[in-house]
């Protein structure tokens, strides 16, 4: 058992701090109190916060750490698959580096939880995972195989494909074969369903790996949308709504500049990487402000950090800079913990310190998104991973 005393924790539950105690046990919170008397338990392991700033473990909600190795060109690079736009059927998880050394850096900065997964050159690229920063294999890092589908528009598909000759070298392209997998799809889960239920004269289609794993958008997986323009965005929404998909739009630089029309849609936003100079056209218009203007108009989001392209520990940089152009910082903090969880489907599990979640603590040695601080200690399934 251990048991962090003496803490300002940010439970993540609510805006309130509560200045107590987290007791942990087998790897899981087993309560968050205001009082608790120590001599009840006598064999716990006590970590004495000394007043610090707890909070849960961060959570990047995009990005490919272990899949695009930092410090490998090539033989570490399981990013994108180019041989073809259409690729349903791949995971990330086969492509993760348990091993990679972008992950020790991670953790220590405080990030516990990553989404990684495949990269935007195809229209459909196959699943991401979500997995804990620490660990030997993927296999005891991970906390769920699959958590959502990946799919592009915009500049990368047509720049992968369009420059060889190939489809689809317009926006047009890109949208027409997205909706034909999905129709595709569509037509596959039905007569799927049919078979499975023993509906009458149906029949079990002829198995399709590509369609197989496309289908499952249609029972709810979580459909991940990398859209940085304001045109990209409309588009994601208008092929989400026209197929009734639950989906995010990853990226989403410009949808600052149309936030009535994504408060409207009702669809989430997972934004950045904001950090950096703008490397392609589509970029041009990226801002710090767009996290003020989103929270202004009540669309709920989250901040991801593209690792490599910028690193998982500026994490807490990147959210200070948004925090300088006027997002609160209570709306930033959930935009790095709950709501990062929440839309990758996750929040049952890490986001918040609450009794049943795993035990992803991080106590911080001065306010969390001052550039001077860093973790004291961090935990992830209950044990101490990093003490300064």
């Amino acid at each position: 058992m251990l048991i962090i005393t003496n803490a300002k924790i940010f439970t993540m539950t609510s805006e309130e701090v509560l200045e107590g105690s987290i007791i942990i046990e087998d790897g899981k919170i087993v309560d968050v109190l205001k009082d608790i008397k120590l001599d009840e338990y006598p064999h716990a392991e006590i970590v004495d916060a000394k007043g610090q700033t707890v909070t849960p473990g961060l959570v990047d909600p995009h990005c490919h750490i272990g899949i695009m190795e930092v410090g490998i060109r090539f033989e570490g690079n399981d990013t994108n698959e180019t041989s073809g736009p259409i690729y349903p059927e791949l995971r990330g998880i086969d492509s993760v580096y348990a091993k990679d050394k972008a992950f020790e850096y991670t953790y220590k900065s405080g990030v516990t939880t990553v989404n990684t997964g495949p990269g935007s050159a195809n229209v459909i690229g196959g699943t991401f995972c979500a997995m804990k920063t620490y660990g030997e294999t993927v296999d005891e890092m991970v906390i769920k195989e699959e958590t959502c589908m990946k799919m592009a528009l915009g500049e990368n598909p047509k720049r992968f494909y369009g420059t060889t000759g190939k489809n689809p070298a317009t926006r047009m392209a890109s949208a027409a074969l997205m909706r034909e997998w999905l129709f595709k799809a569509q037509e596959y889960h039905k007569k799927y369903n049919a078979w499975i239920n023993k509906e009458e004269d149906a029949k079990e289609p002829a198995f399709d790996m590509k369609l197989h794993s496309l289908m499952r958008v249609f029972d709810g997986m979580l459909v991940k949308i990398h859209a940085h323009r304001a045109d990209d965005i409309m588009t994601a929404i208008r092929i989400a709504k026209e197929f009734d998909l639950n989906m995010t739009v990853d990226h989403a630089t410009e949808a600052y500049l149309i936030p009535e029309q994504v408060k409207e849609s009702g669809y989430k936003c997972i934004i950045g990487p904001t950090l950096g100079y703008a490397s392609k056209y589509e970029l041009v218009n990226k801002s710090f402000e767009s996290a003020r203007v989103l929270e202004e108009n009540g669309i709920e989001f989250a901040i991801m950090t593209d690792h490599p392209v910028i690193t998982l520990d500026t994490t807490i940089v990147q959210a200070a800079l948004f925090i300088k152009e006027g997002l609160s910082k209570y709306e930033a903090l959930k935009a790095l913990t709950i709501n990062a969880a929440n839309l990758n489907g996750i929040g049952d599990r890490v986001g918040s310190l609450e009794k049943g979640k795993d035990a992803d603590v991080v106590i911080w040695d001065g306010p969390v998104f001052d550039l001077y601080t860093r973790p004291e200690y961090v935990i992830i399934d209950g044990k101490i991973v990093h003490k300064k």
